[in-house]
């Protein structure tokens, strides 16, 4: 049995593509609403979030030998748990990574290490802070002191607990765009200037998270732009395709 960390597309596409090379797969997600979309012909689905323990019995009771983490790149906890887990229990451990889009060259475009980082940034580049960081990084932009005179727009997915999570950190409903990407650089466009948006905030998750379109049309619209990088974690076996991927699995005993 193969079990894939599979919190996003790509990551489902590799599981389908390991189920129909005849291997047994399980996909591991986080929520259910992860388990909507992972739920297909051939894969077995375990939701909700895996401790090294809890990732260490899964391993055991259903004899997985070798652990394909295509989990998001910001997701740092469960990669760490994973790696942890093959260690302890012996069995492989792959890592499969998107590729990062290319910042380009532009002269209100800043990198930031981490959230925490960009909403002290934010706060010196303009008065309406667009997130499109996911709903985790919230509380941290609602954290921040330099930030308590801004507005504040959060773009999440339109899951009713994200929503509400989004209201009890003291969002208004008119701030929450709820909407499941990602999204054309028109889209784009057209959200930031609906809300009058000054500074755009985004993670680095890659072409097939958005991430290219959402830089384009903040520039377009020569708006800040606050990128903040990957994690910084020594990865073993990290590959950056599928073939890659299917090639190491392949070649497991």
């Amino acid at each position: 049995m193969i079990l894939v960390l599979a919190g996003t597309l790509d990551g489902r596409e590799l599981a389908v593509r390991l189920a129909k090379a005849s291997h047994q797969v399980m996909v591991s997600v986080i929520s259910e609403y992860g388990r909507s979309l992972a739920e297909l012909p051939g894969i077995r689905v375990h939701a909700g979030p895996l401790t090294v323990g809890g990732m260490q019995s899964l391993i055991t009771d259903q004899n997985i030998k070798v652990i394909v983490d295509a989990s998001h790149p910001y997701a740092v906890n469960g990669s760490l748990n994973a790696m942890a887990a093959c260690e302890l229990t012996g069995i492989e451990y792959i890592r499969y990574e998107r590729s990062e889009v290319c910042v380009p060259e532009y002269e209100r475009l800043y990198v930031a290490s981490d959230a925490a980082h960009a909403a002290k940034l934010a706060a010196s580049l303009g008065k309406v802070i667009f997130l499109t960081t996911g709903s985790r990084t919230l509380k941290t932009f609602r954290d921040e002191p330099s930030l308590a005179s801004c507005r504040l727009i959060a773009r999440v997915l339109p899951q009713p607990d994200v929503i509400q999570e989004c209201v009890d950190l003291g969002f208004d409903l008119g701030d929450i765009v709820a909407i499941k990407g990602p999204f054309s650089q028109q889209l784009n466009i057209a959200l930031f200037k609906e809300y009058a948006a000054e500074v755009i905030i985004t993670k680095n998750s890659g072409t097939i998270g958005g991430a290219d379109t959402k830089i384009a049309a903040a520039i377009e619209l020569n708006l800040s732009i606050i990128v903040i990088g990957r994690p910084d974690i020594n990865y073993r076996n990290l590959c950056q395709t599928q073939e890659q991927v299917m090639n190491r699995v392949n070649n497991i005993g």
